[in-house]
C-alpha cells in the first residue's frame, strides 16, 4: 500500500481546459479536484456532448473539490451527477454563491431550457454544496483506515478561487502525505484580489502551467496599453471589443476602467461608454459587489473614498437579445467610441461573435485580448492572423480582419512563469514531486526546465513530471 496516494488526470493533462484530477488514496477511495468542460482544440468533437460524458469511476469518490467556478473547471458537474456521483461539492464561500449561476448558464446552453428541469438540478447542486472558509482544515473522512482532510487557500485567480491542500493518512502505514493542487493561480497585483501565498510545505504539488513559458507585462504597462487602445478608438470613432469571460476577467477589467476614467475625468474619457453585453456577466458583477469582504485592500480604499469600482456612471449593461442587436448595429454604423466587454473570452460563442463579425472588417475598431486564447479557438486565430491582415471563420462565415488586434497579457488571470516558479520557491519545505498540468506541451516543458534548474542550483531533490490523461506518477 506504500504506492498510494496516486494521481490520475481526466482532463487538463496536456491542454488548458477540462480540468479534472483524481487523488486515489486507496483502490476504493479517491478525491476529485475539479470537473470541467473541454474547449477549443481540447474538444475533439466540438458539437458532440459525448466527449464530456463521465466515463471514469465515481463510486469511490469521497468528495469533489471545486477550486473555482470557471466552466473549464466545473462544467462537467451535470455529467458527474448523471454518472451517479452522490457526494459533497466542497468549495470556498464566495464560490458557493457563484457556482449555481455558472451551472444554470451551462445547462441552458448545453442541456435544456426547460425551467423545471433546471430548477430541479440547481436544487440538487445547492444541497450538495459545502462552503468552506479559507485557511481551515475540513475533514472529509476519518475512520479506522484513513484520515483525509482538505484546506482551501486563496489563489487570486477569480473571486472565490482556491488552491487545495490535501492531507491523506493511511493509518496502517505511517506518515501523512501532503498533496497541493494549485487550481488556477492568479497573477500578483491583479485587480480586486490579493496575490496567492505559497503553502508551508507539500510532498506532491500538482501545478498549473498555462503561462509556464512566458512573462506578463506589469500592471502599469498593461494599464498604459489599455488606455492607448481606447485613446485610438476615441480618435477614430471606433469601438474597442474585449472578449472576456463573464466571471473574473469582466469584473477586473471594469475595476481598471473605473480607475482610468477617474484619472481622465476631464476630456473625451468623460463621455466614454463602457458596455457590458452579457446578462450573465451583469449577474456575476452584482454578486461580486455583494462579496466585498473578499476584495483586497486597494479595492476597499477606493470604496472608502466614495468610489464604486464595479458600478460607475459610464457603465451600461445590455440585457435582452433585441437590445444586444440594436447595440451592435448602433456601434457598427455610428462613430460613437465605446468599450464593449462581451463573452466568451476565447470568442468560441456568445454575443462577442456578433460584434466581431460586424466590426473586424472595419479598421476604425479594435479588438483587445486580455486573456489566454486556447489553441483551436477563434480568439487564437484572430490573435494570430489579425495583425497580418488575415481572416477568421465565425459561425461558418469567413470574416476579413482589418480592425486593430492587440493583446495585453498583463491582464491575464493566470500566474506567469516567474510567479509559478515563485509559488514553488517560496515554500518553506518544497515538494519532492511536481506534476505539471493545465498547459500546452511547450509551456509545460519550459516550466519543467525552470523548476529543475532552480532545484539543481539550490540542492533540492525535486522530480518534475508532465501529466498524461489517466497517468500515475
Amino acid at each position: 500500500m506504500d504506492d498510494y496516494p496516486r494521481l490520475h488526470h481526466h482532463g487538463a493533462a496536456s491542454g488548458v481546459t477540462g480540468s479534472c484530477h483524481r487523488l486515489q488514496i486507496a483502490p476504493d477511495r479517491a478525491l476529485l479536484v475539479d470537473c470541467g468542460l473541454f474547449q477549443g482544440q481540447d474538444a475533439e468533437h466540438r458539437d458532440s456532448l459525448e466527449q464530456h460524458r463521465v466515463t471514469f469511476p465515481v463510486d469511490d469518490v469521497l468528495a469533489l473539490v471545486a477550486t473555482h467556478v470557471h466552466i473549464d473547471h466545473i462544467g462537467r458537474l451535470p455529467y458527474l451527477l448523471a454518472a451517479g456521483y452522490q457526494g459533497p461539492i466542497l468549495c470556498s464561500v464566495p464560490s458557493a454563491r457563484l457556482l449555481p449561476l455558472v451551472i444554470e448558464d451551462a445547462l441552458k446552453i448545453g442541456f435544456t431550457r426547460d425551467r423545471a428541469l433546471i430548477e430541479r438540478f440547481l436544487e440538487e447542486v445547492t444541497q450538495r454544496l459545502v462552503p468552506l472558509d479559507y485557511r481551515a482544515w475540513h475533514t472529509v473522512l476519518d475512520d479506522e483506515r484513513h484520515r483525509l482532510r482538505v484546506k482551501l487557500q486563496r489563489a487570486g485567480h477569480i473571486l472565490g478561487s482556491a488552491y487545495v491542500e490535501v492531507e491523506s493518512l493511511d493509518k496502517a502505514h505511517g506518515q501523512p502525505h501532503r498533496t497541493v493542487f494549485s487550481g488556477d493561480l492568479g497573477a500578483p497585483h491583479a485587480p480586486l484580489l490579493p496575490a496567492p501565498r505559497s503553502p508551508y510545505r507539500a510532498d506532491t504539488l500538482v501545478l498549473e502551467s498555462t503561462y509556464g513559458d512566458r512573462r506578463h507585462e506589469d500592471r502599469r504597462h498593461r494599464q498604459a496599453r489599455l488606455k492607448a487602445a481606447i485613446d485610438r478608438a476615441l480618435e477614430n470613432g471606433g469601438t474597442v471589443i474585449v472578449p472576456a469571460f463573464s466571471i473574473g476577467r469582466t469584473q477586473e477589467l471594469l475595476y481598471e476602467l473605473e480607475g482610468l476614467i477617474h484619472r481622465g475625468a476631464a476630456g473625451p474619457w468623460e463621455d466614454l461608454e463602457v458596455i457590458v453585453d452579457s446578462p450573465l456577466a451583469a449577474r456575476f458583477t452584482e454578486v461580486y459587489r455583494q462579496l466585498k469582504p473578499w476584495w483586497d485592500a486597494e479595492a476597499h480604499r477606493r470604496l472608502r473614498g466614495g468610489r464604486h469600482p464595479l458600478s460607475f456612471e459610464n457603465l451600461y449593461t445590455v440585457a435582452s437579445h433585441e437590445e444586444h442587436q440594436r447595440t451592435v448595429d448602433y456601434l457598427a454604423t455610428s462613430h460613437r467610441p465605446a468599450v464593449v466587454i462581451a463573452a466568451s473570452g476565447m470568442a468560441t460563442g456568445g454575443r462577442v461573435v456578433n460584434y466581431l463579425t460586424r466590426m473586424l472588417p472595419d479598421e476604425r475598431h479594435a479588438v483587445v485580448f486580455i486573456g489566454y486564447q486556447g489553441a483551436g479557438t477563434p480568439g487564437r486565430d484572430i490573435q494570430h492572423y489579425g495583425p497580418r491582415g488575415g481572416w477568421v471563420e465565425l459561425d461558418g462565415q469567413r470574416v476579413d480582419i482589418r480592425a486593430r488586434i492587440e493583446t495585453v497579457s498583463g491582464y491575464s488571470a493566470h500566474a506567469d512563469q516567474h510567479d509559478l516558479l515563485n509559488f514553488v520557491k517560496r515554500m518553506r519545505h518544497p515538494p519532492r514531486h511536481v506534476r505539471l498540468v493545465h498547459g500546452e506541451p511547450h509551456a509545460q516543458q519550459a516550466l519543467k526546465a525552470e523548476i529543475e534548474r532552480w532545484a539543481e542550483q539550490t540542492g533540492h531533490d525535486i522530480e518534475v513530471t508532465l501529466a498524461a490523461t489517466g497517468s500515475d506518477p
